[in-house]
């Protein structure tokens, strides 16, 4: 009985149209993204043989993301969100459909990849705003939580099989194709998102984009506990993601197989749906404190890979990671809908982006010539210790221990879409 009142109310969301053509397009662009970072790694690699060009390439992504974000966030506080992430999806498809002709035909080169890499960023930069402001326009607000966690749980279902595909793809039939299938997904996230529909007054009115920015950042840095996080994760995501992105690959090619690779991303996101189900019914009352904790097992699969680079180890602390990591970005997702206000959304969103990866592209470019110089072992858990750090720095703030969720306001319908 508790499973059934649990999916029951996780599936309240998809009542409305409008949040069902969101979930179907997240969920595809989700499968889509995770297919590209392991079709673009071996691409490199198998072109080069070279992790300081691996670094290279997915470094120029990251910058890209970086420079364009807060553009993004004030564009989606201006325009229909629902149209800015059809745009940006279908020319998401365009750049890797060119890249997967360029591989499959064997015109590829380290300064076309990274020339497209810059391009999918820049799309990807003025996406994310739109994307993470958009649920409480599908949504009532007393679903807020569980269409969070169903988002979530749909878009990680995506990334199990997108990780699981690309490995298999990959080993099979080669990048190219991997990048081919990739492109294809982004196009349907595109036709996908034609169906949503968000009702009057939904529209913002804006001021001058300088203006609109000036407003965004008031919003972020007047509350301490945003800002403490996003810094946070900006030592999280330079030592965590923006490493393992490029010494996972190579430790596969060396030890256990692009394959194992592949497969190690997928059980992170088999650990990630778990931990969607738990937070859509877990909602502990200082959720703040209790996510940052969390966040401190991002740095497992660093130590397992410096300290026994092997399949089962990595796996066990991928799904482990994957789980607690779930927890940490549903009542992340909620704590800011909750208390920022919603014409101001997508610009904090910007800024949280903005301040969460600025260093990734650090991590990204420097981790290839770090594990030459320094040997591999050093650098994994040299970023390993670096997560632990940040977390506990995180949770000295009292903002951050002392957050508490909002009571939950009565289930209301979701809006007329």
């Amino acid at each position: 009985m508790i499973g059934y009142s649990l999916a029951v109310s996780l599936l309240e969301p998809l009542r409305g149209r409008s949040f069902r053509a969101l979930a179907t397009g997240r969920t595809l662009a989700t499968f889509a993204n995770a297919v590209a970072p392991v079709a673009l790694a071996f691409a490199v690699l198998d072109l080069t043989g070279s992790a300081v060009d691996l670094g290279l390439v997915v470094g120029v992504r990251s910058v890209a993301n970086v420079a364009l974000v807060l553009f993004g966030g004030v564009l989606a506080d201006r325009l229909p969100r629902s149209v800015i992430m059809q745009g940006t999806e279908a020319a998401a498809a365009i750049t890797q459909g060119t890249l997967a002709v360029s591989v499959l035909c064997g015109f590829a080169s380290i300064p076309f990849l990274v020339g497209l890499s810059a391009v999918n960023g820049a799309v990807a930069a003025i996406s994310l705003p739109a994307a993470a402001a958009i649920t409480p326009q599908t949504v009532s607000r007393g679903r807020l939580n569980q269409a969070n966690a169903l988002l979530r749980l749909l878009t990680n279902t995506g990334r199990v099989a997108g990780a699981g595909v690309a490995g298999i793809v990959v080993a099979v039939a080669g990048s190219g194709w991997a990048v081919a299938v990739n492109a294809l997904l982004f196009l349907a996230a595109a036709v996908a998102y034609r169906g949503i529909r968000l009702p009057r007054g939904a529209r913002i009115e804006t001021s001058h984009p300088i203006a609109d920015l000036i407003a965004g950042w008031h919003e972020f840095r007047s509350r301490a506990w945003v800002w403490i996080v996003v810094v946070q994760f900006a030592f999280v995501n330079a030592a965590g993601l923006g490493t393992l992105v490029v010494i996972g690959p190579v430790v596969a090619d060396e030890t256990f197989g692009r394959t194992g690779w592949g497969l190690a991303l997928a059980i992170e996101t088999v650990g990630s749906i778990f931990g969607g189900l738990i937070a859509a019914r877990w909602q502990p009352r200082r959720a703040m404190f209790v996510g940052v904790l969390l966040v401190m097992t991002e740095a497992l699969p660093m130590f397992s890979l410096g300290l026994w680079p092997a399949l089962v180890p990595l796996l066990l602390t991928m799904a482990l990671a994957g789980l607690t990591m779930e927890q940490f970005s549903v009542i992340w997702d909620v704590s800011l809908q909750e208390n920022i206000p919603e014409d101001r959304l997508a610009r904090v969103y910007s800024y949280d982006v903005l301040g969460s990866l600025a260093a990734m592209p650090i991590g990204q470019i420097a981790a290839g010539p770090l594990v030459e110089h320094l040997g591999r072992k050093p650098v994994l858990l040299g970023c390993g210790v670096l997560i632990v750090m940040a977390t506990l720095l995180a949770l000295s703030s009292r903002q951050v221990r002392g957050l508490v969720r909002r009571r939950p306001v009565a289930a209301d319908t979701a809006p007329a879409t």
